[in-house]
């Protein structure tokens, strides 16, 4: 991975991370400070402790990655340190979509009359799951990878005793 491309995620990464940090104080400041004017119609209270939640889970992804980037500058994404960032990452994306699906189901009473709008917050929900579908099909080639390099490191070793 080029010095470029490292720098380049990793100002995404910090600017994602600051943003919802950023977010995330607002909605407390609201909470907390009683400035805000719910009439009722939606829970804004829920909505915002998942979206907050949601957050969270984001910024768990993100530091993840942040580290898996370190890995891979490092030369050392082959080792088995390295599931754990990864499954934090697809622990992250599930949340996030079981996030969603309980925001769906808030929205549900106010859909009645289209509930079309519910049927596509749940085929949003699906793909955030399929992406951590696609997060462990990754993780099991990282595990390849590993056994590979482990395999490869062995035999290197036997063939220094040929020598």
């Amino acid at each position: 991975m080029g010095k470029l491309a490292v720098r380049a995620l990793r100002a995404v990464l910090v600017v994602v991370l600051a943003g919802t940090v950023f977010v995330q104080a607002g909605m407390v400041w609201v909470l907390v400070g009683g400035s805000d004017k719910e009439d009722g119609t939606v829970p804004l209270t829920a909505l915002r402790v998942i979206t907050f939640l949601g957050m969270v889970a984001a910024q768990t992804a993100l530091t993840s990655v942040w580290r898996l980037v370190t890995m891979v500058r490092r030369g050392t994404v082959f080792s088995h340190d390295a599931f754990r960032y990864v499954d934090r990452v697809i622990g992250a994306i599930v949340a996030a979509a079981l996030l969603w699906f309980a925001v769906t189901g808030f929205n549900v009473p106010g859909q009645r009359d289209d509930p079309g709008v519910t049927v596509i917050m749940a085929g949003v929900g699906v793909a955030i799951l399929g992406v951590a579908l696609i997060v462990l099909v990754l993780r099991m080639l990282l595990a390849q990878a590993v056994a590979r390099d482990l395999e490869a490191a062995q035999l290197q070793a036997e063939l220094d005793e040929v020598i």
